[in-house]
């Protein structure tokens, strides 16, 4: 995870932000609540990347980015010759990342990313896999984000979406806030996408991986 990588400075591209449409922002003060020590272990990020088919110089993005926990372990595993796109709808956010990343000597391999709440504004088809991690349940359009979201994804390109389960315990939003899977799969199915697989390895979570329905 340390590993350095000699580099130039991140590349930030900036687009306005809409915090209106967005019900619930996750605050940075909160990023210790999941990034404690024992993550690693209930969160499987090598697992995850596995089944989304990430790799090196895959060109990948993560989604609602938080603290750059997830961006971090995705630059460390696409290489020099792949890329990151972290993206959040708070500055706040993508300067802790920058933080992160320079420290971790990641510069080259991450580019942040100002997105809105129904866009993440990036780049028509670039992405061989997109990463949107415990951060679904915040999103106030998710249909609409996800249909723009679709039209990054290179004609192979996969979704993997991250969440607390329903009827979960341990960290995590309140239960109240928690949206279960199949919600999930009818939305994506609004949005034009299908499910490819479903992973139920994690402790806390599931995983859904989703590819254009024209697939």
């Amino acid at each position: 995870m340390t590993r350095l990588f000699a580099g130039i400075a991140i590349v930030t591209l900036a687009a306005a932000s809409p915090h209106a449409q967005h019900a619930r922002l996750f605050s940075p003060t909160q990023l210790g609540d999941l990034e404690g020590p024992d993550r690693v272990a209930w969160q499987r990020p090598d697992r995850i990347m596995d089944e989304l088919g990430i790799g090196d110089g895959s060109v990948v993005a993560d989604l609602g980015a938080g603290g750059g926990w997830f961006t971090v372990r995705l630059a460390d595993r696409v290489g020099p010759n792949g890329r990151v796109y972290a993206e959040d709808i708070q500055q706040e956010m993508l300067e802790a990342i920058r933080r992160r990343v320079q420290r971790l000597g990641f510069q080259t391999r991450v580019i942040t990313k100002l997105g809105t709440a129904v866009n993440p504004q990036l780049p028509p088809r670039t992405l061989d896999a997109a990463l949107i991690v415990d951060a679904y349940h915040e999103m106030e359009q998710p249909v609409v984000l996800l249909k723009n979201l679709m039209a990054s994804l290179k004609p192979d390109g996969r979704i993997g979406i991250v969440n607390f389960k329903k009827d979960g315990y341990g960290p995590g939003p309140p239960l109240e806030q928690r949206i279960d899977a199949d919600r999930v799969i009818r939305d994506a199915g609004r949005a034009g996408l299908r499910l490819h697989s479903r992973g139920d390895f994690l402790r806390y979570q599931y995983l859904l991986v989703f590819v254009p329905a024209t697939k």
